[in-house]
C-alpha cells in the first residue's frame, strides 16, 4: 500500500499535535520528497548514516526526533548539511521530524516509552510545557545506586549517578534527552531522584545541596524509543512498511 505525503503528514500532526508546543525548530515535513510513500524508516537523528541506511532500504520517507533545522543555526547549505540534503534530494526521500511533540506524547513518546521499559508510570507532569514526568517507583529503592543499576541494565550502557543524600527513592521524575535544566523543577515537584540524558556542571552542586539524586543515562540512549513507536503505529494504521534503524551514539 502507499500513502500520500500530505496524508502521512496529516496523520503525524493529528497524533503529535505540534501546534501545542513552542519548539527549537520546525516540526513536520522538513524536506519534501516523492509524493507517495510505501516504506518508512525511523531513527533518532537525521544523520548521514541514517539517510544512507534509508537509501539502502529504498525508503520513501524518514521519521526522526532530531531533524536538520534548529533555531539559531547557521542557515548556509555547506559541509555536512549540504551532504545530508544532497542525499535526501538525490533519492527523493521525505524527511519528517518532530522534537518536543515526540517527547510529550502520552503513550508513544520518548518519556512514555522510556518509562514503559523501566517499569515507571507517570502520575503527573512538571516543568516547562509540562514535559517532565513524575511518578512513584513500583517498589521503593534503597538508594539511587539501585535505580542506576536497573537503568543501566535496561539501556545497556553506563550512567552517571549522583547519589544525593542517600535517601530511599520513592518519588521519581524523568525527562529524556538534554533536560538537565529540569532538575530544579523536579526537586520542587518533590522527586527523590531525577533522570535525564545529560548532565551539566550545576547539577552536581544541586544534588549535593538538596539531597535529591540525579542520573544522566545518555541523550541518545533515553530517546531511541519514541521515533520507532510512533512510526510503527502510523505505518500499521496505513499499511506501510516500517523499519527502525539504530545508529549507535555514545552520547
Amino acid at each position: 500500500m502507499t500513502l500520500s505525503r500530505q496524508d502521512l503528514l496529516g496523520s503525524l500532526d493529528d497524533l503529535l499535535q505540534p501546534q501545542r508546543f513552542k519548539d527549537y525548530g520546525p516540526n513536520g515535513l522538513q524536506v519534501e520528497g516523492k509524493p507517495r510513500i510505501s516504506r518508512l524508516v525511523s531513527g533518532v537523528t537525521a544523520s548521514r548514516a541514517l539517510i544512507e541506511a534509508a537509501i539502502d532500504l529504498q525508503a520513501d520517507a524518514i521519521f526522526v526526533h532530531h531533524g536538520l533545522f534548529w533555531r539559531g543555526h547557521d542557515g548556509r547549505v555547506t559541509g555536512w548539511m549540504k551532504e545530508r540534503l544532497r542525499l535526501l534530494l538525490a533519492h527523493d526521500i521525505n524527511l519528517f521530524a518532530y522534537h518536543l511533540p515526540l517527547d510529550a506524547h502520552p503513550e508513544l513518546g520518548n518519556n512514555a516509552q522510556l518509562g514503559l521499559r523501566l517499569g515507571w508510570e507517570a502520575q503527573g507532569r512538571f516543568g516547562e510545557q509540562e514535559l517532565g514526568w513524575l511518578g512513584a517507583l513500583p517498589a521503593p529503592a534503597t538508594d539511587a545506586a539501585q535505580v542506576a543499576t536497573h537503568v543501566q541494565q535496561v539501556l545497556g550502557r553506563e550512567a552517571v549517578c549522583l547519589p544525593g543524600d542517600g535517601r530511599p527513592i520513592r518519588q521519581i521524575a524523568w525527562c529524556t534527552g538534554g533536560a538537565q535544566g529540569f532538575f530544579e523543577p523536579a526537586i520542587a515537584a518533590g522527586a527523590d531522584l531525577f533522570l535525564t540524558g545529560e548532565i551539566s556542571e550545576p547539577q552536581a552542586h544541586l544534588s549535593r545541596e538538596t539531597g535529591v539524586a540525579f542520573i544522566a543515562a545518555g541523550h541518545h540512549a533515553t530517546e531511541r524509543y519514541g521515533a520507532p513507536a510512533v512510526a510503527a503505529h502510523v505505518a500499521a494504521a496505513h499499511g506501510l512498511d516500517h523499519v527502525f534503524v539504530e545508529i549507535d551514539n555514545p552520547a
